[in-house]
């Protein structure tokens, strides 16, 4: 199932860790990915999903970026390096791989995030903690933005 054209993923979803360290993917977010997923890690403590047809979107920035450049690598062995497939079970449910979850510090609540053309997952805890600090110093952010400081 390819990503359906114009859907843009968006909104926050909660999840919870089932026996087996299975979880559900949400519905809607489902719809628009598919049944055939990868996951792999992601930034600040965080897994990024994307669906298996639009797996390039993780290489975005490094594209064309010759590999001799130590950035690049390090960039796509973090994002490729770390990736799993996963194929989602007839109720959407499917297997967090134990160092993914470990990295991203899931206990048992998680939240995903639909970020237009992936999705983030993460523990409830650190997402809390994270969007508290980023609630604070959004306007800082666009600043930089706008300044073209991606520091």
């Amino acid at each position: 199932m390819k990503d359906q054209a114009g859907s843009m993923l968006i909104g926050q979803y909660d999840g919870k860790l089932e026996a087996k360290n299975r979880i559900a993917f949400p519905k809607k977010l489902r719809a628009i990915l598919g049944s055939k997923l990868i996951i792999t890690l992601g930034y600040e403590n965080s897994l990024i999903i994307v669906s298996e047809n639009s797996w390039k979107a993780l290489l975005e920035g490094t594209e064309g970026k010759p590999f001799i450049e130590r950035a690049t690598r390090e960039t796509q062995r973090f994002l490729l390096g770390g990736a799993s497939f996963v194929e989602l079970d007839d109720k959407g449910r499917f297997v967090i791989p134990s160092y993914l979850r470990e990295f991203a510090k899931i206990q048992n609540e998680v939240i995903f995030l639909g970020l237009s053309r992936y999705v983030e997952m993460w523990d409830k805890n650190v997402w809390k903690e994270y969007s508290k600090n980023l609630e604070k110093n959004i306007d800082k952010i666009s600043q930089k933005l706008i300044k073209g400081d991606n520091e």
